[in-house]
């Protein structure tokens, strides 16, 4: 039913993206009035792929939720994994609105039995009076999962969680300059070693800065302070390592290596005039050609799982460009959960990098699941009860690790576009 939807919603979509474009096509010199109502009409297609998304992931939860049980159990059936994070949550919550001091004496001993049965392992203890907890797993996704819907790099980059934040190098090799060889009978093969490097990952640490709540708030039972918190490390959390990860100085810096940062320089744009004889520039357009430049300085390798990734208002320019023939180089999605596509390639819109002007990056183009992020165990969570006593409220602190950087063995899988 909601598939069906969503695809009626797509269809609809895809009309007014034509009609959109053929607006356009109808202007030799297009006036104001054309350009708001593209924009609107466009702005219009955006809000229907955000009503597509929800039927599409709704009915994605119905068909996970009408899977086989895991393991044979029938349905109704007790899940000991499901318990224990229950189990986990409910001590979570305690220690949020009541602190240490607080809980009573069951959830106390409870905790510290965690402590003893976990703490070792390097995942979801106690870390000692005051320290601060690693919250329940479930809290945790959640969390991570906000984030992604927040940026895009921990959703089109390689995630890789680790249980300790020691120095790791990620092994590379680069052998794409030997080949195999054609021998004769009773011939000796030739030998020819593989050059082994690596990528070096470390561990930095963010904050979600404190967030005070009142003592009123806390005691009150209608207030969902797991859910409250949850949003606000999810999006402070999601800006700086979303910003760090896209254009993290890295080198010595103190920081994470953004992809940008260490993606290496593509072609130099030379703007739409090339492409339709108008007046855009290298410095303030993009044309047809420089995204096909673009694509093709990324060997062919990299460009089968590639996407395209852009600034929001780059994505604009890019919705109302063409080709010399005339055809938009972006399209909309029509069947079920197919994305939106720029010269048939995917994107991600991320923010953080830059919009176009003069020797700007604009364009991040090739796989960019070749640039991995480095988790170091749980997103860990303190709670400060004397700092702000005299002001009856309560703080707390997320506290989570990461590292990034590109996989590059030498043959860039990731490039980017730079203005003229």
């Amino acid at each position: 039913m909601l598939l069906s939807k969503a695809r009626e919603l797509r269809e609809e979509r895809m009309k007014l993206v034509k009609s959109a474009h053929a607006l356009l096509e109808a202007e030799k010199n297009i006036t104001g009035e054309t350009r708001s109502k593209f924009d609107q009409m466009m702005k219009d297609a955006d809000g229907m792929k955000a009503d597509i998304d929800r039927f599409e992931m709704v009915e994605a939860a119905i068909e996970d939720r009408g899977a086989a049980p895991p393991n044979g159990r029938p349905g109704g059936a007790s899940d000991p994994a499901r318990e224990k994070e229950e189990r986990h949550r409910k001590l979570f919550r305690s220690y949020l609105i009541n602190g240490m001091g607080g809980m009573d004496f069951e959830d106390r001993m409870a905790l510290q039995k965690e402590y003893r049965d976990l703490g070792t392992g390097g995942g979801n203890a106690l870390q000692g009076t005051g320290a601060g907890y690693f919250v329940p797993v479930g809290f945790v996704n959640d969390v991570e999962q906000a984030m992604k819907y927040f940026g895009p790099m921990l959703d089109v980059a390689t995630v890789m969680p680790t249980a300790s934040g020691q120095p790791m190098p990620y092994p590379t090799d680069n052998d794409t300059s030997n080949s195999g060889e054609q021998i004769g009978e009773n011939v000796q093969v030739t030998a020819q070693d593989v050059t082994i490097s690596a990528v070096q990952f470390g561990a930095y640490k963010f904050s979600t800065k404190m967030i005070k709540v009142s003592l009123e708030l806390l005691q009150d039972s209608a207030f969902d302070i797991e859910s409250y918190l949850k949003e606000k490390f999810a999006v402070r959390l999601g800006r700086i390592v979303n910003t760090k990860t896209t254009i993290g100085a890295g080198s010595g810096s103190g920081t994470i290596n953004g992809i940008i940062t260490a993606a290496a320089a593509g072609p130099m744009a030379v703007g739409s005039s090339t492409n339709d004889g108008g007046s855009g520039t290298a410095a303030n357009s993009i044309g047809s050609d420089d995204l096909i430049e673009l694509e093709h300085s990324i060997d062919i390798m990299y460009r089968r799982d590639a996407k395209y990734m852009m600034h929001d208002s780059t994505l604009k320019f890019l919705k109302k460009l063409k080709d010399k023939y005339g055809r938009p180089l972006w399209l909309p999605g029509l069947a079920v959960r197919e994305p939106d596509t720029i010269n048939g390639y995917g994107y991600a819109v991320n923010n953080d990098m830059d919009t176009i002007a003069t020797t700007k990056k604009t364009v991040a183009f090739g796989n960019l699941k070749k640039y991995v992020i480095r988790q170091v165990k749980e997103l860990s969570v303190m709670r400060l009860d004397e700092r702000y006593a005299d002001f009856g409220q309560v703080a707390f602190i997320g506290f989570a690790r990461y590292d990034g950087n590109l996989v590059d063995a030498g043959t860039n899988p990731v490039k980017y576009l730079v203005q003229g």
